[in-house]
């Protein structure tokens, strides 16, 4: 399933994109569906924070995979929605700001093929090595919470004198 939340909606390159997503996401159904299956769900709008972190609790795979991006909270969202017990996996883009404090998610260049082979991970992983995973992201998103953030943040901007 891939949500793609409408965004900068007036931006032709934004809108050129998302015609690309559904004609692509079209033509491997249309070739690959059955009539009881469908490949992909592509669906372009956008949902409450409750509904999205119902969809990341049962996602067996987060795939965070920007090309140049800041903090990918998403990719922290679905950590933190997944079951102790039984979680997912994140399968990150190097490029992801988020990358730096979550190495422990299965990180790829999405500019190569190697994204196939960190889903293939991901989905094959056995549930010790998903768990031990899991629990080195939480603590990582538990003591870098939005207090630590932002006192890290005013100190850098102290430091460079633009406070």
């Amino acid at each position: 399933m891939q949500i793609a939340p409408p965004s900068r909606s007036e931006v032709p390159e934004y809108q050129e994109i998302r015609r690309t997503l559904a004609a692509s996401a079209g033509h491997i159904n249309g070739r690959y569906g059955e009539f009881d299956w469908t490949p992909l769900r592509y669906i372009n709008k956008s949902f409450s924070h409750r509904v999205l972190t119902g969809f990341f609790r049962a996602a067996r795979i987060g795939l965070v995979t920007p090309l140049r991006d800041g903090m990918n909270l998403v990719a922290k969202e679905y950590v933190a929605s997944q079951p102790a017990d039984d979680p997912g996996v994140l399968v990150l883009s190097c490029f992801a700001g988020a990358a730096q404090e979550l190495g422990e998610a299965v990180l790829v260049n999405p500019h190569i093929e190697g994204m196939a082979d960190g889903i293939r991970q991901g989905l094959t992983m056995s549930l010790g090595e998903r768990k031990e995973r899991w629990t080195a992201m939480m603590a990582t998103i538990e003591h870098n919470d939005i207090t630590r953030w932002r006192e890290t943040f005013v100190a850098a901007l102290t430091a460079s004198g633009a406070l």
